[in-house]
């Protein structure tokens, strides 16, 4: 075949195909917006590396940086064609899936979230140490004493089995401690949290590897934050 011929042809296929394409894609219809997440990681109180030497930043990265952040990504993605897939209160997420079988994981991640949103505020640099004024005069009404509080916190974080969380919590006018395994979390029950302390392994393996009382008792003498806990109070 002439190689005028068979240029002209190929010529005349190209110009068909870029044609087509471009038809399609003008017929094609855009992708709708990217729907903003309804949950980000909420930013910490302090820089990473403020609860030195006794919450390392290596700690730190992977517990907020990698653990945290993920509950966050996997909950804007389970609440995805759900009741509440355009809700943005996380405590009314947790509430409405407590103890629902179908939305155990939806549950599970949005509670993580809670948690560790008030593990973080539930400690500042240069923490720790005995409260004053009202927050005192409940633990002491509740406990007896500053010092029983501290032996019953660390008994419940130490005693916990496999991973959870203790907490300080307000019931009606008293203050009690609650230990909640995995996500649990008092808000589930209409407890009022004042602290929590985080005891799953990755809360504290980096820096105490197995010694989970010392990082209790740490918590308690260098990081626990009362100013947060008395804002708390109701």
């Amino acid at each position: 075949m002439n190689k005028t011929i068979i240029a002209s042809m190929l010529v005349a296929l190209v110009s068909i195909t870029v044609c087509t394409i471009a038809a399609e894609q003008k017929a094609a219809p855009a992708p709708p917006p990217a729907k903003d997440a309804n949950f980000t990681l909420a930013p910490l109180p302090y820089s990473q590396d403020a609860l030195a030497p006794h919450y390392s930043v290596e700690t730190m990265s992977y517990h907020y940086g990698k653990h945290h952040s993920g509950y966050v990504d996997n909950l804007n993605k389970l609440v995805v064609g759900t009741k509440w897939a355009d809700e943005t209160s996380l405590e009314k997420i947790v509430k409405e899936s407590y103890g629902k079988d179908d939305a155990t994981a939806i549950f599970n991640n949005a509670a993580q979230v809670y948690n560790h949103d008030m593990f973080w505020k539930s400690m500042k640099p240069n923490g720790g140490g005995e409260p004053t004024g009202a927050l005192l005069e409940k633990i002491n009404a509740s406990f007896g004493s500053y010092e029983k509080f501290k032996t019953e916190f660390t008994t419940a974080a130490t005693s916990q089995f496999g991973s959870g969380w203790a907490w300080l919590v307000q019931d009606g006018d008293a203050l009690k401690i609650v230990k909640t395994s995995n996500a649990d979390t008092p808000i589930a029950r209409d407890l009022v949290p004042l602290i929590t302390c985080d005891v799953w392994e990755h809360a504290y393996y980096i820096d105490y590897r197995n010694a989970r009382k010392s990082f209790v008792e740490t918590f308690l003498d260098k990081l626990v934050n009362w100013d947060f806990a008395a804002s708390q109070l109701k």
